[in-house]
């Protein structure tokens, strides 16, 4: 375990699936998502971190990998149902990252795959 995470953090791992738009590169993508996207996505969520990654090796080698850390379950939960979906504060928080979602579509389209791992 690093020696900034601590037991009882989230670790919540997305493998990106993304479709770029015709004229864009990946370069302009991973930009804005570093950027733009993912300091926007932390200042709305209180105790979460996130990175952008690039598999290197094993199941996921040459995809791109959205890890978050969060504080615990419990700031998870304050944004998110059990069942993965948005609860009215994570709904209002989408809503007040409408114009960086909406920039977010001029590159691309993204969907991923989770799994929220607690660190022991």
């Amino acid at each position: 375990m690093g020696k900034n995470q601590k037991k009882r953090n989230l670790i919540g791992t997305h493998v990106l699936t993304i479709e770029l738009n015709s004229g864009v590169t990946m370069e302009q993508f991973l930009d804005f998502y570093t950027d733009t996207l993912l300091p926007e996505h932390e200042k709305h969520y209180e105790g979460w971190k996130s990175y952008l990654a690039k598999g290197i090796r094993g199941e996921n080698e040459t995809t791109y990998g959205w890890i978050i850390i969060i504080d615990s379950e419990e700031k998870r939960n304050k944004y998110y149902n059990a069942d993965g979906s948005p609860n009215a504060l994570g709904e209002a928080i989408s809503e007040k990252m409408k114009t960086v979602l909406e920039e977010g579509n001029k590159f691309g389209k993204v969907t991923s795959k989770y799994t929220d791992w607690l660190v022991l």
